[in-house]
């Protein structure tokens, strides 16, 4: 009896692991698809707003000097990243809500400032390089998802890259060499295509510290779709500076 006792308690003890490993797996599955759902949003509202203020300025032209073309471009230049300070400092405080609410107007925002492209490259070669960096980024994000081998050893690699792109771009502001941009566009795509692999592999490894809390959970995944979000917009800017067709 003892004998049978103990095997039962085995197969209970199993039963009851695989099912709390198919919740794992389907609770990871249904972060992961929101994290998804909330960035795709995000690109579509930055979509929409800048091909938006491109199509109002046919009509008013006195719109695009007024955006791109006056002291207003360094405001719509800085009011992202005043974004990203906020949820940097009000991570903690914020509400799922409220996040979500943020990040989409930090959407729109991004998709004002994002509005010049159109101003600059031509339509279709605007839309060729989206799909391309569409493509680059569904394929690396699955690779972040699905390999088995730690990124985590490209963090501070990556890191370091972005901070000598953060300073070259700002030397490239004085000096405007070709030479220069050429190379900070291809590192931004380099940079940014690892990032994506990174933060995907990241926020797939930490959705265990939040499993089980619902608050946590839906306040994580906003938080996640701004990195992706930030990872697509940046390497879709510097895939268009290398690859764009420039307006005559």
């Amino acid at each position: 009896m003892s004998d049978y006792d103990r095997n039962a308690a085995v197969r209970l003890g199993a039963g009851v692991a695989v099912r709390q490993t198919a919740e794992i797996d389907q609770g990871l599955r249904s972060y992961m698809l929101g994290i998804y759902n909330h960035m795709s949003l995000g690109v579509a509202i930055s979509g929409f707003v800048a091909l938006g203020i491109f199509i109002i300025s046919q009509s008013v032209p006195a719109l695009a000097q007024t955006l791109y073309g006056s002291p207003v471009r360094w405001v719509l230049m800085l009011a992202p990243l005043a974004f990203v300070f906020f949820f940097t400092f009000k991570a903690e405080s914020m509400s799922p809500s409220t996040a979500m609410m943020t990040f989409y107007a930090f959407a729109a925002t991004m998709g004002l400032s994002l509005g010049s492209i159109f101003f600059v490259f031509k339509i279709g070669s605007i839309v060729q390089t989206f799909f391309i960096t569409a493509a680059a980024f569904g394929a690396l994000s699955l690779f972040g998802y699905t390999t088995r081998k730690s990124l985590s050893g490209m963090a501070s690699f990556l890191m370091m890259g972005l901070i000598g792109l953060l300073l070259a771009s700002i030397v490239q502001i004085f000096v405007a060499s070709s030479a220069l941009q050429f190379v900070i566009n291809i590192a931004g795509v380099l940079i940014f295509a690892g990032l994506t692999a990174w933060d995907t592999q990241r926020l797939k490894e930490e959705y265990v510290y939040v499993a089980g809390d619902s608050t946590a959970t839906a306040k994580a995944s906003i938080f996640g779709a701004l990195s992706l979000y930030l990872n697509f917009i940046n390497m879709f800017q510097f895939l268009l500076a290398l690859m764009g067709q420039r307006e005559e």
